[in-house]
Parts: C-alpha cells; structure tokens; sequence
C-alpha cells in the first residue's frame, strides 16, 4: 500500500516553496523546521526576504502554477512525492541538498529496494556494453534495483539488461520529456514497469546544469556506484565524485591505458575506487555495511527562532563575517559569539533574500 504523508493541499504548498526564487533544497528543510509547514513558511517569506535585504517583492511561486504542474503530472501518469512517502528512496534523503520533492512514476515500491548504479560513457565500446548488460542482470538477479541515468550507451546497456524494464532510471528534464530521443521506447517501458525519476517540473526541457542534479540523486539513492567507462571529462566522474561525498562506494571497471574511455575509470581506481571484474565483488562488499533509517522531512532540523531578538547589529555582525569564499556555519557562530539560534536565522534571512548560499558541504559564502 502506497504510504502518503502530505495531502493534496499540503503537497501543493511543499512545490510552491520548493519552487520559489532562492529557496534551493536546505533553505526548504530550514524553513520547514522553523515554520512547522510550508504554508508558513511561504507566509513569512517576504519578511524574511526584506530583512535579509531583498530590495524588490520575492518572486513566490504561485498556487495556480503549481496546481497545474500537478495535474500535468497526474495527466501524464506521475506523481509529487515527499521524503517518507513510497516512491521517494529512502537513502536519498541522508544527502546534502536531498530534493523536498521528486516526481516519478511507475512502480513507485520499487523505490524501497537496495540499488545499485551503474553508469559511463555515452560513446561505449561493445565489450563496455556488454560488461555493464552483464553487471546488471546479475546484480538485478541478487535483488539491487538497477538505477542508471537513461543516457547513451552504458546506461542504456544497463537499463535494458533488466527484464521487463523493472530499473530506475533518474532524468534531467521533466518526467513528459523524452531524452535521448532514442530512448523513447525505453524510457516508456521504464515508466509503465520501472520507476522514472525527476526533480524538474513537468515540461521541463533538459539542460547541460541539470544532469549533475541528476546524478546527485542517482548516487544519493544508490549503496554503490559502479563506473565502466568513462573518459576524463565524463559527466560519470562526476556522479563517482559525487557518491564519495555522500559515503557510497565506488567501484570502476579498468581497461586499457590505450582507450580515452578508461582514462577516467584507471583514474578512479589510483583514486582509491574499488576495482571491480564480477558481480559478485559489489554484492560481497554491500553484504555487511550497514544501512541508516531515514527520517522525514517534517521533523524540524534548526533551533527555533522565534521570539529571540535579532536587531539590525546583529545581522552586520554575521554579514561582516562572510565573504565569497565558503565558511563553515560553526566558524561563524564562534566568530560572532552570539547563539547559534540568532546566527541560523539571520542566515536564513540572507539565503532567502539571494545574499549568500551554500556548497555541498554546507558552507556559506556571499554571491
């Protein structure tokens, strides 16, 4: 039975937020930890804006927008799902920027399985090819969802190596958007048997700055990742970076120095990759690692600030302290010497008013 946290009204206001100038995907969960509810905190948003020193109104996605990106949805077949909800997987909400809302269809249980990723070059070889078909039946036949990224290539070869069309593929552009054109048939069969995956709006054409959002989820939602090919300035190495961030493990299929296409993989193994020749290699490693339960997005993940005077020397205190280059939150606190209550919230202020905004590893800096 499909567990549902949010009603639809409820849903509704989680897009809104979501979708509004300068809240990305930590000013989200910061809001709704002060606020309670995004409705709240959509109310509080042109103050928060103007004392962060927003000189204009907000741009604050409106209601009638995002009841028509649900419908379109419905239309088509997907759904907005939250974290906790079945459709959203669960490892996906331990990373840093972890999406409030993510819009997929198709066999939406297949969220709460084990995956595996598996992901290289677009420009494969046909052993690459047919290496990743052969990882992915195996690993699909031990019981991993297989997840992949729908591109040329290695991850077409994976997807298609499953029967029925039972993997996940995660794209760039909205869940109505076809790419590679190609891969229509492909990424039909997904959507009906599998489960399709996108944090953009439905009509949403993809971009060259939306695939590595994109690969951020593959790897976030992923135990491990598996790289077969890949040249130096794969789009792949990035997903491989980007799983090391959040703790997953990485294995890469060597191959010859001789091949552009196994710079990046080589590169991945002298890195300190896992090097991986069979099936079995990943599910011996996944056997005894442990798992983490995740928690809601409804649980609050800041002090509450309210009722705490925050005044106009406050605030240049914390901006004074703040530059281009990132710093750590903590630093500040111990800089300014004020409670850290005080400090997240004038940081707050400044995200939503487009002031400062933070990198992967939740540092803040001035834009």
């Amino acid at each position: 039975m499909n567990k549902q946290l949010l009603d639809p009204a409820h849903r509704r206001d989680w897009l809104r937020l979501s979708q509004t100038e300068n809240v990305g995907p930590a000013t989200f969960r910061q809001l709704i930890g002060r606020y309670g509810s995004a409705a709240a905190a959509l109310e509080m948003l042109p103050q928060l804006s103007a004392k962060g020193g927003l000189k204009r109104p907000l741009r604050i996605y409106s209601v009638e927008a995002a009841e028509a990106d649900m419908e379109r949805a419905h239309e088509f077949g997907a759904t907005f799902v939250a974290a906790g909800e079945t459709g959203y997987p669960p490892l996906l909400y331990h990373i840093n920027g972890a999406p409030p809302l993510l819009c997929v269809m198709g066999d939406l249980t297949l969220a709460d399985m084990e995956s595996v990723a598996i992901v290289g070059a677009r420009n494969a070889s046909a052993g690459g090819r047919k290496f990743a078909r052969q990882l992915a039946a195996e690993l699909s036949e031990e019981g991993y969802l297989i997840t992949s990224g729908l591109a040329r290539g290695i991850d077409t070869a994976a997807h298609e190596a499953v029967p029925d069309g039972r993997t996940a593929a995660v794209i760039a552009g909205g869940i109505d958007n076809v790419y590679p054109p190609e891969n229509a048939g492909l990424q039909e069969l997904i959507s009906r048997n599998g489960l399709l995956i996108t944090e953009m709006l439905p009509g949403a054409v993809p971009r060259a700055e939306h695939f590595p959002r994109r690969n951020r989820i593959i790897s976030g939602m992923s135990r491990a990742i598996i790289v077969v090919e890949a040249a130096m300035r794969s789009g792949s190495l990035i997903t491989a970076r980007l799983a090391g961030e959040q703790g997953r493990e990485v294995f890469a299929v060597p191959g010859s120095p001789l091949d552009p296409r196994a710079e990046g993989t080589n590169k991945l193994i002298r890195e300190g990759a896992t090097l991986l020749t069979k099936a079995t290699d990943v599910v011996q490693s996944l056997q005894n690692q442990f798992v983490g339960v995740p928690k809601s997005f409804s649980e609050p993940d800041s002090a509450n600030e309210e009722g705490m005077d925050t005044g106009p020397n406050e605030r240049l205190t914390v901006f004074n302290l703040l530059s281009p280059s990132p710093i750590g939150i903590d630093d500040i606190i111990r800089e300014c010497n004020l409670p850290a209550a005080i400090v997240l919230g004038i940081l707050l202020e400044l995200e939503v008013a487009g002031k400062v905004a933070r990198d992967s590893q939740h540092r803040v800096g001035l834009i």
